[in-house]
């Protein structure tokens, strides 16, 4: 019976191993082309444009080719069709959304995204456009995701499980997940990958958003999982390190968020709020509070910003001496030099909703999600450089890597 045993043991202990090891990538002599995907929430499709120089458009690539099955299966799930119609009238302002975040695997084959609507993350083989793996997150929304610094693991937030699912990015199994505050959305990896941060942000799809209300917005916390230590987590209420600035007026629901190079400090936006927050991470506060100008076009009734958020989207210049601010409702970004918190020229966007970096990092890429076009802005001068018309209501905007040569699917 112990021999038995034993053996079940192994076996059980092969499974998981297996589970658990990520495959070689399938081409890895084959030279490689960084790009730039803009993923078009309302359209289902993301852009492939050049990370650098012209940012031209090189394809466009269909993350929805399953899209008839998925409304077959939710249109037969009353529970799934009701939730689906809650995040097209709710987050969705009317539409359904079909991207949310990619990112490409280490051997550039493939294209991994996260899919609201559809509650779900998908692997995209980029030579024929079918479907790799499919893996349906807990409850009914998939939000943000992040790839750790070796490219093997991809994390997304569930943001109606509160759970962070970690998937192997080849197949698309589930490696780890941790419970989170509500509603889960950024996430970031520090340490080389050894810790993984998580941002809820609450209930943001009601109209109870003046502060006396602020208690209905439910449990909004940073979440840290240690990624060696089976994603043991601990806790930062930023409530208290707000409270404790003198900044009780702000809202503890973490947005888009940024570590300087050397990861000391932490800069993030938080809901209604025009401007961002400064934490340290090794005293465990909050140092200080920028307020960028409002516009006097912008109204300052809470219910009109798109999912509480007035400002959403954050980069930092690879050099860690400048910051790209997308303020979202108040129809611009700029260039915050670091050090003196000056903001630079206001550069006029039409709902820019997200920031991130080029691929020679010198400059700041905005999604224009009311124009539809992606604008490059340099980090040197803080004005605009160029924009590239893209897709239908253009949001995250993440550098990838493709095969050379290759063209686009099919």
């Amino acid at each position: 019976m112990e021999v038995a045993l034993r053996s079940a043991l192994l076996a059980a202990a092969a499974l998981v191993a297996a589970a658990l090891t990520v495959p070689a990538p399938a081409h890895a002599d084959v030279a490689l082309r960084e790009v730039m995907f803009v993923g078009n929430n309302w359209d289902g499709t993301a852009d492939v444009i050049e990370s650098r120089g012209t940012f031209s458009r090189i394809a466009r690539i269909n993350v929805v080719p399953d899209k008839q099955a998925r409304l077959t299966e939710i249109y037969l799930n009353p529970i799934k069709l009701a939730y689906f119609l809650g995040i097209r009238n709710g987050p969705g302002e009317g539409h359904d959304q079909l991207v949310d975040d990619m990112y490409t695997t280490p051997d550039g084959t493939a294209l991994v995204v996260s899919r609201p609507s559809f509650a779900d993350v998908v692997s995209l083989n980029l030579a024929t456009g079918a479907i790799n793996w499919r893996f349906p997150v807990s409850g009914y929304r998939s939000d943000h995701m992040t790839v750790s610094p070796d490219g093997l693991r991809v994390a997304v937030s569930a943001s109606t499980g509160n759970t962070v699912h970690v998937l192997n990015i080849y197949t698309g199994q589930q490696v780890a997940s941790f419970a989170t505050g509500d509603k889960p959305h950024e996430n970031v990896y520090t340490r080389g990958g050894r810790y993984l941060w998580n941002m809820s942000i609450g209930e943001v799809n009601t109209d109870l958003d003046d502060p006396f209300w602020d208690w209905t917005k439910g449990d909004r916390r940073i979440t840290i999982a240690d990624t060696a230590a089976s994603y043991a987590t601990r806790v930062v209420d930023m409530r208290q390190r707000l409270d404790a600035a003198g900044r009780s007026d702000l809202s503890d629901a973490v947005r888009p968020a940024v570590f300087t190079p050397d990861e000391s400090k932490l800069y993030f936006q938080v809901s209604f709020f025009n401007g961002f927050v400064e934490y340290d991470v090794a005293s465990d506060t909050v140092t200080r509070v920028k307020m960028l100008p409002k516009n006097p076009n912008t109204s300052d009734d809470r219910k009109t910003f798109v999912n509480d958020s007035r400002h959403h989207g954050l980069s930092m210049a690879p050099s860690g001496d400048k910051l790209c601010v997308a303020g979202t409702m108040d129809d611009y970004a700029t260039v915050v030099n670091r050090a003196t918190l000056a903001e630079g020229p206001l550069v006029t966007a039409s709902k820019p909703y997200w920031a991130t970096v080029s691929g020679d990092g010198q400059s700041c890429v905005i999604s224009e999600a009311g124009a539809d076009v992606v604008t490059v802005i340099s980090f040197a001068t803080g004005r605009k450089v160029l924009s590239v018309p893209v897709g239908d209501h253009p949001q995250r905007v993440r550098i990838g890597k493709v095969p050379q040569g290759w063209t686009g699917v099919g």
